[in-house]
């Protein structure tokens, strides 16, 4: 499950929505299924990050910004659970989405490079939001930064999943630091999982270096289409 779920999330997204199930089945109490599913899923940003990074599609000079404060709003996110119970957010989370759904299919093909690495801002305020987002509630967080960085900066779609991957791997690296230190995460299921995704996540990225913007498209809506259905589901559950 970990190896497809590294894939699937290496172009659009949404490992978790696999990953988090099959530790729950598995036996997990829900405290340790999300804490070692952060344990297990940063392996997988790192290899895609790292596959991305070998195509020349991660900008250096903005992942110098986004990535250490996605990393800082990761860890404050999980701070204001302290505070504030999660719940809240999933109605708005279902909008944000449900954008997010009709704006790929909208979105006409981007064609050619990428932003000048010189736009920075919006990009570091997306990063620390959906970091901070990350650290709190979760769900989406990649589909969300692959739209996102699409739609502030026009990049084409696997432009954006490539960057996006730089920002979650600094979201995941900072609640896998603080799910380590609170003991919630249980290393001997998390390291046979990590060498799934770190698999999964080469995988999934070398997809979408060579399948473009088409795979991305696809595998985005699917992954939107099943956290709508999830995150509804738990809303009428309540």
């Amino acid at each position: 499950m970990a190896l497809v779920a590294g894939t699937v999330d290496a172009i659009g997204g949404g490992g978790g929505l696999l990953t988090v199930p099959a530790l729950l089945a598995a036996g997990l109490p829900p405290h340790l299924a999300l804490g070692t599913n952060k344990g297990q899923s940063v392996f997988g940003s790192a290899a895609a990050l790292v596959r991305f990074s070998r195509a020349g599609l991660v900008p250096l000079r903005r992942a110098g910004w986004t990535f250490p404060l996605a990393f800082l709003g990761s860890l404050a996110g999980a701070q204001l659970l302290l505070w504030v119970r999660p719940e809240v957010l999933r109605p708005a989370v279902l909008v944000l989405l449900l954008a997010s759904a009709v704006g790929v299919l909208l979105r006409p093909r981007v064609r050619g490079g990428r932003a000048p690495s010189a736009a920075v801002l919006p990009a570091a305020a997306l990063a620390l939001g959906v970091g901070a987002y990350d650290g709190f509630f979760g769900p989406g967080t990649g589909t969300l930064l692959i739209v996102g960085l699409a739609g502030l900066l026009h990049l084409p779609l696997q432009h954006a999943s490539a960057e996006a991957k730089a920002i979650n791997f600094a979201s995941n690296l900072g609640g896998a630091l603080l799910f380590a230190a609170r003991g919630t995460v249980v290393w001997h299921t998390a390291l046979p999982m990590a060498a799934g995704q770190l698999v999964g996540g080469w995988l999934g990225a070398h997809l979408t270096v060579h399948g473009g913007e088409r795979v991305v498209r696809w595998v985005l809506l699917c992954v939107v289409t099943a956290l709508v259905i999830k995150l509804s589901f738990d809303v009428l559950r309540g």
